[in-house]
């Protein structure tokens, strides 16, 4: 580990205790576009010691926004994670420089010819376990997505395995969210038909429920809640509240897709930048790509990969306070 120093503003080194300011402004998620915990922890760390960090429009490099990262400004982290661990030596300074924060973690019952590069079920489950034990299972969501069909991944295939890690699980998180694979241009698996994702969510629910775990589905579709699964946000107001300790005004993102309950948030990542090779991936291009966009991070970079070439146009991201102005003293109880 080889994260700067802090320094108070006044060049001089030392221990933050940071109070944290009861109206801070925004969501950050690390990240939808790339596991930052599993690859990329160091960086992070460097950006919450640095306060801020900068991120390039997807779509035009040249635009890049600069967002702050204090502990007065940030509500609440977001973790998005198959590979947790490099990140767990973080944790305790996370929790010194007073930033509130969740994961969501993947575990999926694939081998090596869909995930590559991924521990196996079975470490990721004792990671989860790990994890959870250090930080409280609300704060540690169980995602089995997405579910793709083959004729070595069957439904009663991914109905074994489920069972196996709900086993395992049920103790250590308040919920599972699962999704069913998209159908995407270049994508090399099919979508599953309705009647497929019904028989699947039918076994899962009833799985789920012998381990008295709600179940959730992300983003989807299709009406299931006849199987007591309901529709979830993995950005969810509710936790986020539960976590912080205070109300937030915070809306749908608009930013995603119709079907997705999550409330808005900054996302920090990059794509093309996650080198797991997972073949279902929609945010790698290729594996070649993220391994060459890889080769440029530089973990001291105000950017996740590279270094601003010095044509680019920096904004500061304005955020509105998210904050419920209705507040009574009952919310800080």
């Amino acid at each position: 580990m080889a994260y700067r120093q802090h320094t108070d503003g006044m060049g001089r080194h030392g221990d933050v205790q940071t109070p944290r300011c009861q109206g801070g402004l925004m969501i950050i998620s690390a990240s939808r576009r790339t596991d930052i915990p599993a690859l990329y922890p160091e960086w992070f760390m460097n950006r919450l010691l640095a306060e801020e960090v900068l991120v390039p429009n997807p779509y035009n490099r040249k635009k890049v926004s600069r967002i702050r990262l204090t502990p007065e400004v940030v509500d609440c982290f977001v973790f998005w994670t198959k590979n947790p661990e490099p990140m767990l030596p973080y944790l305790k300074m996370i929790d010194r420089l007073d930033y509130q924060y969740y994961f969501q973690m993947t575990i999926t019952d694939y081998e090596k010819d869909i995930e590559p590069h991924l521990p196996s079920t079975e470490e990721s489950i004792a990671t989860f376990i790990l994890l959870s034990q250090r930080l409280g299972k609300n704060r540690v969501d169980f995602r089995f997505d997405p579910i793709l069909l083959t004729e070595k991944y069957t439904i009663d295939y991914h109905l074994e395995k489920f069972d196996m890690m709900c086993e395992w699980l049920h103790p250590y998180t308040t919920r599972c969210i699962f999704s069913f694979v998209d159908s995407y241009r270049g994508s090399p698996f099919r979508e599953p038909e309705d009647e497929e994702k019904v028989m699947l969510a039918e076994g899962l629910s009833k799985i789920a429920a012998r381990y008295g775990l709600p179940l959730y589905t992300c983003a989807e579709k299709i009406d299931l809640e006849q199987y007591g699964i309901r529709h979830a946000a993995c950005v969810d107001r509710e936790k986020i509240r539960e976590i912080i300790g205070y109300k937030l005004d915070l809306k749908k993102d608009r930013g995603q897709r119709k079907e997705c309950g999550c409330c808005e948030s900054i996302d920090i990542g990059m794509y093309d930048t996650c080198v797991h090779g997972c073949h279902y991936c929609y945010a790698t291009a290729s594996l070649a790509s993220a391994k060459s966009r890889r080769d440029e991070h530089d973990p001291e970079s105000p950017v996740l990969i590279g270094h601003l070439q010095g044509d680019e146009t920096i904004t500061d991201r304005e955020v509105e306070s998210s904050r419920d102005i209705q507040l009574s003293l009952f919310d800080f109880m």
